[in-house]
C-alpha cells in the first residue's frame, strides 16, 4: 500500500470539495493502492475559542462584503456544478476547529478517522451545525461508532492539544500555506481539489509502479 497524507480543516470547502473529487476516484478504482490518513490545520488558529460570527468573518477575511460573496459564490458555483450537497448561505458562525482536529485524531485510534471527517464536513456545510461546540463533536462522534461520553470527558481536558499544535506547526515548516494538501508516498504534495480523472492517473501510475516491483 502506498501512504496518502490529507493535509486538512473541516471548515475548508475546498477540502470537502477535494474530498468528494477524491471518493469519486477512489470509487472507481476500488482496487486503489492508498492507506489515508488526515493530518490538523487550522486555517483560522487565532479563531475564538467560542468562534465568531460567520458575516463577520468573511467579510474580516476577504476585504469587505463584495469580496465574501465573490469568493463564496465562486465556491458554491464549483459545489453545485459537481453535484455537491453544500449550503453555505445556511452557516451562522466560523468556529474555532482546534477540538474537531482532535475528535479526527481519536477517531483515527479507532480506524474511524474517514467516518469521522465525512460527518465533520456534512455537519458543517450541509447541517450548518457548530462543530466548535463540544456537544456537536460529541454527537458526531456517537454517530461514528466512537464512545460519545469518552470524547466528551476528553474535550474537558487538554489531552492531546499539544500533539495537535505541533502536528500542525510541522504542516507549516514544510511549507505547507493552504489546503487540502494531499502528500502522496510522503514524497510527492499535489495542493488543492483535484478533479477525479487526475486521481485515477495517479491511481493508474502508481499501480503500474507497484506491479513493476
Amino acid at each position: 500500500m502506498i501512504k496518502l497524507d490529507i493535509i486538512s480543516d473541516p471548515i475548508c470547502p475546498w477540502c470537502y470539495i477535494g474530498k468528494t473529487q477524491l471518493d469519486r476516484a477512489l470509487a472507481e478504482h476500488p482496487d486503489h493502492p492508498f492507506t489515508i490518513e488526515w493530518h490538523p490545520f487550522q486555517l483560522n488558529p487565532d479563531m475564538p475559542a467560542e468562534g465568531m460570527d460567520r458575516a463577520e468573518y468573511l467579510e474580516k477575511k476577504f476585504g469587505g462584503k463584495e469580496g465574501a460573496v465573490r469568493v463564496y459564490g465562486q465556491i458554491a458555483r464549483h459545489a453545485e456544478e459537481i453535484g455537491l450537497e453544500a449550503n453555505l448561505g445556511g452557516i451562522t458562525r466560523t468556529p474555532n476547529t482546534f477540538n474537531a482536529h482532535r475528535l479526527i485524531h481519536w477517531a483515527g485510534l479507532e480506524q474511524r478517522q474517514t467516518f469521522a471527517v465525512d460527518a465533520l464536513f456534512k455537519a458543517y456545510f450541509v447541517d450548518n451545525r457548530d462543530i466548535g461546540d463540544s456537544e456537536v463533536l460529541a454527537d458526531i462522534a456517537d454517530s461514528v461508532g466512537m464512545d460519545a461520553a469518552v470524547v466528551q470527558k476528553l474535550l474537558a481536558t487538554e489531552e492531546d492539544a499539544q500533539m495537535i499544535r505541533d502536528r500542525d506547526a510541522h504542516s507549516r515548516q514544510m511549507g505547507i500555506t493552504g489546503v487540502p494538501t494531499f502528500i502522496v508516498a510522503q514524497k510527492h504534495a499535489v495542493p488543492g481539489a483535484q478533479p477525479p480523472d487526475l486521481w485515477a492517473k495517479v491511481i493508474a501510475e502508481l499501480s503500474e509502479q507497484l506491479d513493476a516491483e
